[in-house]
């Protein structure tokens, strides 16, 4: 078989270190709540889901406002506005005096991180064929779990060593790095000096929608689609589970097993690894289904099933961390790793299902979706919380949450599957 080229990958490296840094920067708060931020602010388990909830809002609003802004202005010049307002907001955080400004700065976080994935999904969609782009998600998305492994690792040995402003002020920093890169190296395929026309014309080879139009997609006209909806549906159930492990995950082994913040860092390095591995399992799965001859959105949603069926062993997590803590952070990993792979494929139904031109749109409005259920589960969390903590209970609180957090994604595909029995590309 005649080599094509691999210019396409270093274009992925690209967003896997932009989400790299994105997943950092959103993980510094959780690390300091227990010993630097609670003390200093006076937080309960309510005051921080609300910290929580005012970035998921913002994240929500985010995800629509940049899918629209990056469909218009491209993926060049969206990416690296994203990512310039996101690393300032994160720096922002060090400059907070009370809670409300805290709650500030998470909104300007949360609001700017939104073109990150959006923009990302956008570059594999005009960067890789459809059997390569559940890797490449798969790739670039397992930058959530490298920043997730950065984090506990760096972030206590900042806020110790410099104080825990220098905790956010560094991260933000980094981010101003990656934007020389990308500048230097991100073109359109199309226009990319460094592409051969061998590797361009695969990367069209399987597409129907090989040269991309000026032509603008109404933001209103895609929810007429059920296609946009099935998205949403995916996002609204299993986003929170995610959130919730993420934002809550060092609260829960301090509070439930009594480690300290540096206690903490090899047992959540442990399971964000973990985690990495099913971001490109879940991506090379369904692209090896594809490769066997199954249709593409039967491999999808076979791949899809599959994730949400291993996600119920999160309500073991508890009885099997009673014999010994490593247990429970162990099945917290496989949980956190089969969420990646499921994400990695319904990232990738879009790409599916709609042309390039509308792909940061669907996904914002998905996202948003997502973020409204996220909301709802984060007060949960935190009513939950503080009633059974109040009752010297708090382990009931989080197995609660497990419960739920372990079902919701059959949910999810069932609704999923009604709405698209049969996958059917959108014309625009």
């Amino acid at each position: 078989m005649k080599k094509v080229g691999r210019y396409r990958w270093t274009i992925v490296g690209l967003a896997f270190l932009a989400t790299t840094i994105n997943y950092l920067d959103r993980q510094v708060i959780s690390l300091l709540k227990d010993d630097y931020l609670e003390p200093i602010f006076g937080w309960s388990e309510s005051d921080y889901a609300n910290i929580v909830i005012a970035f998921q809002v913002a994240y929500a609003i985010g995800m629509v406002g940049s899918g629209y802004i990056i469909d218009r202005i491209g993926t060049r010049i969206g990416y690296a506005l994203s990512l310039i307002l996101w690393s300032l907001a994160t720096m922002g955080h060090a400059f907070a005096r009370t809670t409300l400004g805290m709650i500030g700065a998470r909104g300007l976080l949360g609001i700017s991180q939104a073109g990150n994935f959006l923009a990302a999904i956008k570059t594999v969609a005009e960067w890789f064929p459809k059997k390569e782009r559940a890797l490449a998600v798969g790739i670039f998305n397992s930058g959530t779990n490298v920043g997730a492994i950065i984090a506990p690792l760096t972030v206590p040995l900042l806020a110790l060593h410099f104080g825990w402003k220098w905790a956010f002020i560094i991260p933000g920093a980094l981010g101003f790095l990656w934007l020389i890169l990308w500048f230097l190296i991100y073109r359109k395929p199309g226009e990319h000096p460094r592409l051969s026309q061998d590797e361009l014309a695969y990367i069209n080879a399987d597409d129907d929608e090989p040269v991309e139009t000026d032509q603008k997609v109404s933001w209103i006209s895609l929810l007429g689609y059920r296609q946009t909806w099935s998205f949403a549906v995916l996002k609204f159930f299993s986003d929170p589970c995610w959130w919730f492990i993420l934002f809550w995950l060092p609260s829960f082994l301090n509070k439930q097993y009594g480690m300290s913040q540096t206690d903490l860092a090899i047992p959540i390095a442990t399971i964000y690894t973990i985690a990495m591995f099913g971001s490109i399992a879940g991506g090379w799965f369904s692209g090896f289904l594809i490769e066997k001859g199954w249709a593409v959105y039967r491999a999808r949603r076979g791949a899809l099933l599959l994730f949400a069926v291993l996600q119920l062993s999160l309500m073991s997590a508890q009885f099997l961390g009673e014999f010994h803590p490593w247990y429970a952070i162990l099945i917290i990993g496989f949980v956190a790793s089969t969420h990646q792979a499921w994400s990695t494929n319904i990232f990738t139904t879009v790409t599916d299902m709609f042309p390039k031109k509308a792909v940061a749109s669907v996904v914002g409005i998905g996202a948003m979706i997502g973020g409204v259920g996220s909301i709802i589960v984060a007060r949960l969390a935190g009513l939950l919380l503080d009633h059974f903590q109040s009752l010297g209970q708090i382990e009931k609180g989080y197995f609660i949450m497990f419960i739920i957090c372990s079902c919701m994604y059959l949910v999810a595909w069932s609704i999923f599957s009604l709405l698209v029995p049969k996958m059917k590309k959108v014309s625009l």
